[in-house]
């Protein structure tokens, strides 16, 4: 009688054991999934930062330099929105790649890997 009840407790602990490492190895996934999408949205919005303040000073530059050569444009305005739009475009859409490919590189290496290399 002794032996039963203890193997009942013994299952039951048992079973607790499974439950918690289960929640144990979830946790550490969420955590680590989080920490990484993180420092990605970091390093995108810090580069994007650096991105904006470049092309407010090169859309300013562009309108104070296309008033001197106006003559040489043909058939454009020298403040011509569409131009302006579209290379605020590129370089928006080259600046989030030029970000995101080295930042999502990095937080796929393994952390252990990186620590012995430093």
């Amino acid at each position: 009688m002794l032996a039963s009840t203890a193997a009942e407790r013994c299952f039951a602990l048992i079973l607790f054991e499974t439950f918690a490492l289960a929640a144990l190895v979830l946790a550490a996934a969420g955590i680590y999934g989080v920490l990484s999408g993180s420092v990605l949205a970091m390093v995108v919005r810090q580069g994007m930062t650096l991105t904006v303040l470049g092309m407010v000073i090169g859309l300013a530059g562009a309108a104070a330099a296309s008033q001197a050569i106006a003559a040489m444009l043909f058939g454009v305005s020298p403040l011509d929105p569409v131009t302006y739009l579209g290379v605020i475009a590129l370089l928006a859409a080259v600046s989030v790649i030029a970000c995101g490919v080295p930042a999502w590189r990095a937080m796929r290496v393994d952390p252990i890997v990186a620590l012995r290399y430093e």
